[in-house]
């Protein structure tokens, strides 16, 4: 790993905006276009680009796959509670005008699209990133002399 000396500096001047960009279009996916999806994918976007560079052991060193499942659920868990939390109102599942009933500008509404959209992007970036960790650090069956 001691070439590419461009590569591996341009990826690390490029790692934070690159997640501090999937934030602006996580945090701002409910006023246009954007949202939790697309924000996981660039968060992911993020470390898979370090592996590239920095190699699959040292992104597992700073993001250990043991931690992505808890993510991913702790994602699907917070979609599912915002909507549970309307249905314990009277209201139907993801009813968010029941989650601050007294606003009279809709804030409920924005309140839960963004918790829903904030489960949407741990989900979507924990599962990116499972799914990049399983197929990079597999072993290649065949040697590539043997081709």
């Amino acid at each position: 790993m001691m070439g590419h000396v461009v590569l591996r500096i341009t990826i690390k001047i490029l790692f934070a905006p690159i997640i501090l960009f999937a934030l602006y279009v996580q945090f701002h996916g409910d006023y246009g276009p954007g949202g939790g999806f697309q924000a996981g994918v660039i968060f992911a976007v993020a470390f898979i680009m370090h592996a590239l560079g920095f190699g699959i052991d040292k992104t597992k060193q700073a993001l250990p796959p043991k931690v992505l499942p808890a993510i991913m659920v702790s994602g699907v868990l917070l979609y599912a509670l915002t909507g549970v939390w309307s249905m314990f109102y009277g209201g139907n599942f993801l009813d968010y005008d029941l989650i601050q009933p007294d606003s009279h500008h809709h804030a409920g509404q924005h309140i839960g699209i963004i918790l829903v959209e904030f489960g949407v992007g741990l989900a979507v970036a924990s599962t990116m990133l499972t799914v990049f960790y399983h197929f990079a650090g597999r072993e290649p069956e065949i040697a590539d002399e043997d081709w």
